[in-house]
């Protein structure tokens, strides 16, 4: 991982900072600076990001780094030196009004809930979350909107030419999974800390099992600083405990969404699915203790005490949240979690999901929001999976699990939006090679065909899907596609009938196989389709880059 993405991920986590005055963090002021970017030639964003982009570690040396990983507590030590070169002290991050939070699932939802309720209370926020969708700009946030592509620029190159005169031999750095080893854990002074839900992910780094995951995520307890974790299975939730008294860290268990609505109205959110309910539970308490600890009264009336649950963790307080946090959980917006966009006879349907945990959800989640549709009057309904996955995962676990929503074609293709992306930079990976990601997708394909081998079989069986009603058989239901890019897989869907996506002429090999060929008919005839994209976070970012142009702007 690059040295560049390493500081810039230390030097702003999501810090909520007193609206009665300037910013109070040091490395906040440096970051908030009102100097104009400079106009220097070949120093624009695209520069900047394609810059950027040499330092991440080719794939090759990526394998030779995992398998001669060393003592990773080494890391933090290394990040703390990289951080000194680019002109900052840990003393600096520790001026900030830091809310940690890490988990398996639904940490950055937690997060996006937090700010905003935090935003409502008329703070100014800085949100720092990784991966971006479209545009790497959106990983640091103020006030909830993405930096400007100039402010980005600025300090980018000014971080970049401080590193070259300090210039030393690169450690690789394990970023983004966040934990006991993730370079974010040098902050050592946050306000209040939290656990979102946990599951198996990342076991190349965090462990093969929920009780590792749960030691690693525990990492960034503190002493003395309230921390809060929604609720877990037992061994993990048992870990956490442990990992808690070891580090004098007071830990809390948050009350479900509905103990908070009893007795008074119920809560809107923003983000939809029921498993957003557990990320807007600890955002309530998260914010909650930021407000108290910086001496805010207005922070809800309790309703209740404080009593142990069965031996394992005091559980947190329950209170009735003010005006303030309602408007925060109901104006929250995520994108690519959840979401939908509907386009003339075609419904997207946009989940990173990764996990298992998460993919379970994304499934409940898809199959109420196509129950409670409208159905069209006439015409024929297609559905439509378009899938990709990547890294140590699952892929075969994360399709079986899509089996029930009774998909007519599933498409499978790699993260990149055009088959060339050198003209877009926020979208370059140079940590996999072409022939890696188009190998995967066709063993994608090969698990999705043997899983449909196996229901077909007179052995399979098993529950009927709980809120869908069996479906006539299709000619086509068990027909699969790999496309080399996005943009052609995006073009073979909507067949021209999304008002915004566009596109010049599609090629004429997207119609060469005869599934394309036939399955082109039949979407152009349908009534209505709907498409779940799913499986990875920047599969979906590729998507929306497409289908929403603005946010590229």
């Amino acid at each position: 991982m690059s040295r560049a993405r390493c500081h810039l991920r230390a030097a702003l986590f999501l810090a909520a900072v007193s609206s009665r005055g300037a910013t109070t963090g040091v490395a906040a002021r440096r970051v908030l600076s009102a100097w104009p970017a400079p106009q220097e030639p070949g120093m624009e964003y695209q520069d900047a990001v394609r810059t950027l982009n040499t330092l991440q570690t080719n794939a090759n040396y990526l394998e030779q780094v995992k398998r001669q990983r060393g003592d990773p507590q080494t890391q933090l030590e290394a990040m703390k030196l990289y951080l000194a070169r680019s002109g900052l002290q840990v003393e600096d991050l520790d001026q900030l009004n830091i809310i940690h939070i890490t988990g398996t699932k639904g940490k950055g939802s937690t997060c996006a809930f937090t700010e905003r309720i935090l935003r409502s209370y008329g703070l100014k926020t800085g949100f720092f979350s990784s991966p971006h969708l479209v545009q790497v700009r959106e990983r640091i946030r103020i006030n909830g909107q993405p930096i400007s592509p100039e402010l980005f620029t600025k300090y980018f190159w000014r971080l970049y030419h401080r590193l070259e005169e300090t210039k030393v031999d690169l450690a690789v750095m394990e970023v983004g999974i966040g934990g006991a080893y993730d370079c974010t854990n040098i902050v050592k002074k946050p306000v209040v800390c939290g656990v979102s839900s946990l599951g198996i992910d990342h076991t190349g780094l965090l462990g093969d099992t929920m009780e590792k995951i749960a030691w690693q995520k525990g990492g960034i307890f503190k002493c003395g600083i309230p921390a809060f974790t929604v609720l877990q299975p037992d061994g993990p939730l048992a870990v956490l405990r442990d990992r808690a008294q070891q580090i004098s860290c007071p830990l809390y268990l948050c009350p479900p969404l509905e103990a908070l609505e009893e007795g008074g109205p119920l809560l809107t959110l923003g983000l939809e699915g029921e498993h957003q309910q557990s990320n807007a539970a600890l955002a309530l308490q998260l914010a909650r203790c930021w407000l108290q600890q910086k001496g805010y009264q207005d922070t809800g009336e309790l309703k209740a005490s404080r009593p142990s649950l069965l031996g394992q963790l005091p559980l947190a307080p329950v209170f009735q949240p003010t005006s303030h946090m309602q408007h925060g959980l109901r104006d929250t917006e995520w994108p690519g979690r959840t979401q939908l966009l509907r386009r003339g006879p075609l419904t997207w349907y946009l989940d990173g999901a990764h996990t298992t945990s998460s993919m379970q959800a994304c499934v409940r989640w898809f199959r109420q929001a196509l129950h409670s549709r409208e159905r069209p009057g006439g015409g024929s309904e297609v559905r439509v999976l378009l899938f990709n996955s990547t890294g140590d995962r699952d892929s075969a676990a994360l399709l079986k699990l899509l089996q029930p929503c009774q998909f007519d074609y599933t498409i499978f293709c790699p993260n990149l939006t055009e088959v060339s992306s050198t003209d877009n930079a926020d979208q370059q990976n140079f940590t996999v090679t072409l022939d890696q990601v188009l190998l995967r997708c066709l063993a994608h394909q090969q698990h999705w065909s043997r899983l449909h081998e196996d229901q077909a079989s007179p052995e399979a069986g098993g529950p009927a899907p709980l809120l869908l009603a069996p479906r006539p058989a299709h000619t086509h239901s068990t027909s699969s596609l790999v496309f080399s890019c996005i943009s052609h897989a995006l073009q073979w869907i909507s067949q021209g009938r999304d008002p915004v996506f566009q596109p010049a002429s599609p090629p004429r090999v997207l119609f060469a196989h005869p599934v394309a060929g036939s399955g082109a008919i039949v979407l152009q005839e349908a009534a209505t389709i709907h498409v779940l994209v799913t499986g990875s976070l920047h599969l979906v970012g590729g998507v929306l880059k497409l289908l929403e142009p603005s946010l590229s702007q």
